[in-house]
């Protein structure tokens, strides 16, 4: 017996449509990145001339990689917003849950004066000038976890944990107190397992706010050293500022490497920066559709 799906002609026609769309929207989400990095890889003499529509290399070279790969501030600021990135999100993901799953019982004395005042900073969120005033008197001016320490907990994540929280099954929790579990072992060993998608969800959220941070450490951190790789990119892209890659001596000299066009200069730094995020969307995105709830209650 044939498992097929028959479908009607206007059914036929619904998916063509659907799957055509879908296409074109990955086309022209995909062509922008590999124009940025054919752009990279070509010929540094004949930058000047790429297309921008084009996605295979003019030529082919790996200067720019190989002067961006070997820069100081390039490495200074990639291992920078990987620890600062890294911290930001395992402090996110942890006081997020832990606060989601207080304030998902019931029996909390002041649940909703709590969860009020969590909404209220969603609508009255504080500017910079006091921002910046209590960095001061915290003493973490010029410090990373002045950057790090920001929306430590998101009140729009902690929601989206707290209705997950609201929807596991009851008997689990009793099941697990039945067998002497107390209540840090229930959180740790029921409940957060159970919340893996939730859990993956929000830490890929912390993670693509604080890799792309940038204008908190502009304002905080005045040392150079301390600077992430998006405000490197800041300096050298948006202002244009090709010495503080190339480097005085060969911009001067007008040799080597500094003969690299810009432009292919930009691209590279770009794609260096986006590719972190490229690279953890597939590793989370199993867990968006991983039922873990499905079947728990049977034995």
């Amino acid at each position: 017996m044939s498992s097929q799906v028959r479908r009607s002609p206007l059914e036929r026609v619904e998916y063509v449509l659907i799957v055509s769309t879908l296409l074109l929207l990955v086309v022209f989400t995909l062509q922008p990145l590999l124009n940025l990095l054919a752009l990279s890889f070509s010929d540094p003499s004949k930058v000047a001339g790429f297309s921008g529509l084009s996605i295979v290399p003019d030529g082919f070279s790996l200067d720019v990689w190989t002067l961006l790969l070997q820069h100081p501030n390039v490495q200074r600021g990639l291992f920078n917003s990987v620890w600062m990135t890294t911290t930001s999100v395992l402090i996110g993901v942890m006081g997020t849950a832990l606060m989601a799953w207080g304030l998902s019982r019931p029996g909390l004395p002041g649940r909703r004066l709590i969860f009020l005042m969590v909404l209220v900073t969603i609508v009255f969120e504080p500017g910079i000038i006091p921002d910046y005033f209590l960095m001061k008197r915290l003493g973490l001016l010029n410090s990373p976890w002045s950057v790090i320490l920001y929306k430590a907990v998101s009140a729009w994540y902690l929601i989206i944990l707290v209705r997950f929280f609201e929807e596991i099954p009851k008997e689990l929790l009793e099941a697990a107190e039945l067998d002497g579990a107390n209540p840090f072992q229930t959180f740790f060993l029921v409940v957060l397992p159970l919340a893996k998608p939730a859990l993956a969800t929000i830490a890929l959220f912390y993670f693509v706010l604080h890799w792309n941070e940038f204008f908190r450490s502009m304002i905080y951190l005045n040392d150079q050293t301390k600077w992430p790789l998006q405000v490197v990119l800041r300096q050298f892209v948006i202002e244009g500022d090709k010495i503080a890659i190339v480097g005085a001596n060969n911009a001067n000299n007008n040799i080597g490497l500094a003969q690299i066009n810009i432009r292919a200069l930009k691209a590279g730094m770009i794609f260096i920066t986006i590719l972190p995020i490229l690279a953890i969307y597939p590793l989370i995105l199993k867990y968006f559709t991983k039922g873990t709830m499905s079947g728990a209650l049977k034995g």
